[in-house]
């Protein structure tokens, strides 16, 4: 793609026409880091956060910034998702959690913005949670890993 497709011919916003585009399976999955203190890392793995197992009500945050992704960014379509997994991958030596995101729909226009919300959403969570104990924690690497399907075809780093 050469062009941006946010864009009229006078250069105004618009959403994208997907009303011709076929409907086929559209998967896209995204990935971040949330860091934080040695001390912190530990409170979660234990569950010792006093607002309750942190990275269960993050796993469900992300399904649901999956499904309201539209109206976050102005531009998404409302979508039918039909799946969204939540993977958090704790690694204790970094003190970090690497959050992943996988995102499934059957439509006309991919799933890539909602994989990178739920990551988004899901990091802000653990933030929002342990905030009490550590407000230094860095959300950071928020990327798309991967999408397939549609015209474009498949995107894999």
């Amino acid at each position: 793609m050469d062009s941006l497709t946010h864009f009229n011919e006078t250069g105004r916003s618009k959403m994208v026409d997907v009303s011709e585009k076929e409907v086929t399976l559209r998967e896209a999955g995204a990935s971040g880091v949330i860091s934080m203190r040695p001390d912190t890392f530990r409170m979660i793995m234990n569950k010792k956060i006093v607002k309750g197992d942190v990275l269960e009500v993050a796993k469900i945050a992300g399904i649901m910034g999956a499904k309201k992704t539209s109206e976050l960014i102005p531009m998404c379509h409302p979508l039918e998702i039909t799946h969204v997994e939540m993977l958090f991958h704790p690694l204790e030596e970094e003190s970090t959690i690497e959050i992943e995101s996988r995102v499934k729909v059957r439509g006309r226009t991919g799933v890539e913005m909602e994989a990178l919300v739920a990551v988004s959403t899901a990091a802000l969570a653990i933030y929002d949670m342990c905030k009490a104990v550590d407000r230094g924690m860095v959300i950071s690497n928020v990327k798309l890993l991967m999408k397939s399907g549609g015209k474009s075809g498949t995107y894999q780093i």
